[in-house]
């Protein structure tokens, strides 16, 4: 085995990461009302000798703005290096950490600290640069996680060589790997116009099916009798070629081998983008490691009906004359397979035991969005608009200089893109996403974003309403009350979102935060304006008012690092602490 040095992990690329992710912590421990800073803006841990201090600005939505620079720690009265890990551990009696994950939990962020300081060494490209990059170029240039979540990057199951092959950050080409399912114990899901032999003939050159054809054959087996999965090469290797060997032996799981096109993994580390081929679908894989309070699994049963529910949301999507206006679209889940034959999902039928090894044999092809975009249009995840660069300067300011536009023009168009058909599928179809930067993809003309793509339909899209639906979307449905509803935008967009956006336009001099949160009330009330037809709906929602349920991430995942929410019932896991001032309410 080839020696993997270490080489990123300085005491450089330690400070810096160290004096990151402690900045982090107070912020959104703060924000999430886990810790309360004291005036001076002081943290005094509960043994009474460690003493944490910055300098911080509180912005709307209870956002604490802190200036990395300015933390610092103190034990016994003397000077201390910055460790997010004993920050952690000096707070854990107020944190809630179960103590059986606590070291969990610690794990995490030693990953998170590893894929950091990997970053801070490599050469990675400025806020200018990026300016004029390709899609998969600002793809892999993040820096940061998720923006709340302070642990974000514990990819627990990865080695040293597998981040190095794997992580999105290192953009290191991918070849997935593809193996034969029998027919008869899995199945394959398509979406409305799609064929089996449309499918495969669209992601496989013909040659390359005709291979594995010829690989079956030469075992004594009929091609007709099975179907093709992509897998993560770390799945093949580590996951199924161990944990599926009967089935490998009993020939109901077929190796074919690597696939010729190369892919990137995309920043939700399990999704790939074909580099080779640009227009053909994205593939997102099972991925048995542990990351952000979930084993990135894919359900063969939760895969079965996503194509159907991503053809509906498409139909609803493409149908309303106002989010066409808004060039709003989805990227549809065209087809998912998932492989039923082993022992554990046998064993969950016979004796209702679930466990995770029935989430590790499916995937789903979902469209890129490269074929539909227009000339001098460019693309990138959302994700980028909360970005920075090495020396601190922000992606979303080098766009906003780029454009030539001021700050608050450019916010409006980037607004009408995101916020607005976001407001009207709430109003309009009691339709809500999880519209966080990753899943959306941001259409860019001239630097400014102009549409934008929603992604990720299938695992994540709710209908609060009581409108008909077929019977394969019906699981999307949730009955929960108006206040929980309006959710879907002071949570998920509010303070999931633009909350960090107008703390980085504030910090950076370019819009202050008051003038950011009125155009973002301005694209609300404007919305409401131009549709008189939706008033019982607006009422109903009351996007404007006073308060709303402040739900928190970080106590999501500090309950239960492992499994932060139940799936199949989110509102229900929802942790909540006290309420926030709604940003916009002063302007209904």
């Amino acid at each position: 085995m080839t020696f993997v040095d270490t080489a990123h992990l300085t005491p450089e690329t330690l400070a810096a990461a160290q004096r990151h992710l402690v900045a982090k912590a107070i912020s959104e421990l703060a924000h999430e009302r886990l810790l309360a800073p004291e005036p001076g803006w002081i943290l005094d841990a509960p043994d009474g000798r460690t003493r944490w201090s910055f300098a911080a600005e509180r912005l709307p939505l209870d956002h604490w703005a802190v200036d990395a620079s300015t933390v610092a720690r103190t034990v016994d009265g003397l000077p201390a290096e910055l460790d997010v890990q004993a920050f952690v551990v000096d707070f854990a009696p107020l944190l809630g950490i179960p103590d059986a994950l606590l070291p969990v939990y610690l794990e995490e962020l030693a990953a998170t600290i590893a894929s950091s300081a990997w970053k801070r060494a490599a050469d990675q490209p400025t806020a200018v640069d990026l300016v004029d990059a390709d899609y998969q170029e600002v793809e892999a240039a993040m820096t940061e996680g998720h923006p709340a979540f302070v642990a974000n990057n514990g990819r627990i199951g990865y080695g040293l060589d597998d981040y190095l092959a794997y992580a999105p950050e290192t953009r290191s080409p991918v070849r997935l790997v593809w193996i034969a399912v029998r027919r008869s114990l899995s199945r394959l899901s398509l979406g409305d116009g799609l064929t089996e032999d449309e499918l495969y003939d669209g992601e496989l050159d013909v040659a390359v099916r005709a291979g594995f054809d010829e690989r079956l054959r030469g075992l004594g087996l009929d091609p007709a009798t099975y179907r093709l999965m992509p897998l993560h090469p770390w799945q093949w290797t580590d996951k199924v070629a161990i944990t599926f060997a009967p089935d490998l032996a009993r020939r109901d799981l077929v190796p074919l081998g690597e696939g010729p096109d190369d892919y990137q993994a995309q920043q939700s580390i399990r999704t790939f983008f074909n580099v080779s081929a640009p227009e053909r679908h994205y593939v997102k894989t099972a991925l048995a490691i542990q990351n952000m309070g979930f084993l990135r699994g894919l359900s063969p049963a939760y895969m079965g009906p996503t194509p159907a529910i991503n053809d509906y949301v498409h139909r609803v999507v493409a149908g309303d004359p106002t989010l066409a206006g808004c060039g709003f679209a989805v990227l549809r889940e065209r087809a998912a397979i998932g492989y039923t034959g082993d022992v554990f999902h046998t064993l969950a039928e016979t004796h209702g035991i679930r466990s995770p090894q029935q989430k590790m044999l499916a995937a789903l092809w979902r469209e890129s969005p490269v074929a539909r975009l227009g000339t001098g249009e460019t693309v990138a995840t959302m994700a980028s608009l909360l970005h920075r660069d090495a020396a601190g300067r922000s992606f979303a300011g080098a766009l906003i200089e780029a454009s030539g536009l001021d700050p608050r023009s450019w916010l409006a168009s980037y607004l009408h893109a995101y916020v607005r058909p976001l407001v009207h599928c709430l109003l309009a179809h009691d339709l809500a996403f999880m519209p966080h930067g990753e899943n959306l993809v941001l259409v860019l003309r001239d630097h400014v974003p102009v549409r934008a793509f929603m992604k990720d339909i299938g695992e994540e899209v709710a209908v609060m309403g009581d409108q008909p639906l077929p019977p394969d979307v019906e699981r999307v449905r949730i009955k929960v009350s108006d206040g929980v509803k309006a959710l879907a935008l002071h949570t998920d967009v509010f303070d999931g979102v633009l909350r960090h956006l107008a703390a980085i336009l504030h910090v950076d001099g370019l819009l202050p935060a008051d003038a950011f949160w009125a155009e973002v009330a301005d694209c609300v009330g404007r919305h409401a304006d131009e549709h008189p037809h939706l008033a019982a709906a607006a009422a109903s929602y009351d996007l404007f008012r006073a308060v709303f349920d402040h739900s928190c991430l970080n106590r999501l995942q500090l309950r239960n690092t492992l499994q932060m929410v139940d799936l199949a019932d989110q509102a229900e896991s929802l942790m909540c602490a006290g309420v926030l001032t709604n940003p916009i309410a002063a302007y209904r």
